[in-house]
């Protein structure tokens, strides 16, 4: 089990809400983070996409938010690809513990990574959030299309209002599902193409945001 201690401050990307649940009015005051260290705890780490070792968790320079980096991500068709490397998948149980009172909810994510896609063919990256014990977030996805061969980025936030936070009183993992796909579709059969989560250090920085509130 991997654990990081992360020290809470302020940050420009940090979404704030209020101390109080009922009140929507309230909800956009800010919230600073709570001042004392915040402990995760990597729990589990498995996907096709993710091979033992190959996935590390690491703490932002802000201290508000933590990072996810992979290092054999990537998933292909076409030409020498074996009928399973179409898609690949990642799932990340986190604990993530936060000082009494507080709780969270993840903001926003930041995915980056690499494509070569012919043309006709077709890439996907997708991903959802939930909490242990509570019903899984409809999938978020950002398609790509051919011919291309180029870095590419994507952001999935989540408006204040709709924000799912952590129950309070209660320690329940955090789940990030992730996948990647493509689809040879009209491409030349002996062509590839491939789509990595993937940045030209040959790994992908994947960052999530906090947000936070306090519990009544």
């Amino acid at each position: 089990m991997s654990r990081l201690i992360v020290t809470s401050g302020l940050a420009a990307i940090l979404v704030a809400v209020s101390s109080t649940f009922p009140s929507s009015a309230a909800q956009s005051a800010p919230l600073m983070p709570p001042p004392e260290k915040i402990v995760i705890d990597l729990v589990n780490v498995n996907g096709s996409g993710c091979p033992a070792g190959t996935a590390q968790v690491a703490v932002s320079p802000d201290n508000t938010a933590f990072t996810v980096t992979y290092s054999q991500y990537y998933a292909q068709a076409g030409r020498g690809t074996k009928p399973t490397d179409f898609r690949k998948n990642c799932q990340i149980a986190l604990n993530v513990h936060v000082p009494q009172g507080f709780t969270y909810a993840i903001a926003q994510a930041d995915y980056r990574g690499f494509a070569h896609l012919e043309q006709g063919a077709t890439g996907l990256q997708r991903a959802n959030y939930y909490f242990q014990g509570m019903s899984q977030t409809a999938f978020v996805n950002h398609g790509l299309a051919g011919p291309m061969d180029d870095s590419w980025q994507h952001t999935d936030t989540t408006e204040v209002e709709s924000l799912v936070f952590a129950p309070c009183g209660a320690q329940r993992y955090f789940n990030i599902n992730t996948e990647l796909r493509v689809n040879a579709g009209s491409s030349d059969p002996d062509k590839s193409s491939f789509i990595s989560m993937d940045s030209t250090d040959a790994s992908i920085n994947t960052l999530y945001h906090f947000a936070w509130k306090k519990c009544p």
